[in-house]
């Protein structure tokens, strides 16, 4: 999310609203530990300037900056909805 909006307002973008519904696949070991193996951010945002284009250019550039994916030993996909209002 920080690098969405970080990337939003460099772009000019007006975000008026963001929430994700985030999940996850979790591997359990034998041993009682486990491991994540996958995660499926779901953002929905809404903003009031910018296009589509715009839009999609801003979420390839904060999934490439991503601190939090560019961490991780596992797939960090994303299933993003946009809505523009006028």
């Amino acid at each position: 999310m920080l690098s969405f909006l970080h990337v939003a307002t460099e772009a000019g973008l007006v975000v008026v609203d963001y929430h994700d519904q985030a999940s996850g696949t979790l591997e359990l070991s034998a041993d009682g530990g486990g491991r994540m193996t996958s995660v499926v951010l779901r953002p929905r945002v809404v903003v009031t300037s910018g296009g589509q284009d715009q839009l999609d250019q801003a979420h390839h550039r904060a999934s490439e900056l991503c601190f939090i994916a560019n961490s991780v030993n596992f797939p960090v996909s994303h299933e993003h909805e946009w809505e523009i209002r006028a």
